[in-house]
């Protein structure tokens, strides 16, 4: 089944055929693929997606990214020219700030 195929129907997956996806590369997932299609009656688990996950998935493909091209070529030619100062405060201010916030919500 493909992700992007709607549908509420259980889907069954080869946890064998994931893990051998894994570790060989591209050439193994179109076997992995034969192989949970093959093995969906005798081994795997029922997996469906809810009606709100697909809306939100298919309004996020649909949405431009909120980028501020003006900002990034800003600073895109300031590295160019050599005069892009990087604020090490900053970046650690905020790096503490995201993991609080995270612990904050594992928490919670």
């Amino acid at each position: 089944m493909k992700i992007s195929q709607s549908s509420d129907h259980p889907v069954a997956a080869s946890t064998t055929a994931a893990s051998s996806a894994a570790k060989s590369g591209p050439t193994a997932s179109t076997l992995a693929n034969t192989t949970a299609s093959k093995s969906t009656q005798s081994a795997g688990v029922a997996v469906s997606v809810s009606t709100l996950a697909r809306s939100m998935e298919a309004s996020s493909r649909g949405e431009a990214p909120d980028v501020d091209m003006e900002k990034v070529n800003a600073v895109r030619a300031s590295i160019a020219q050599g005069t892009f100062k990087v604020n090490p405060e900053a970046i650690a201010d905020k790096l503490l700030s995201n993991a609080q916030e995270m612990l904050t919500r594992s928490r919670g």
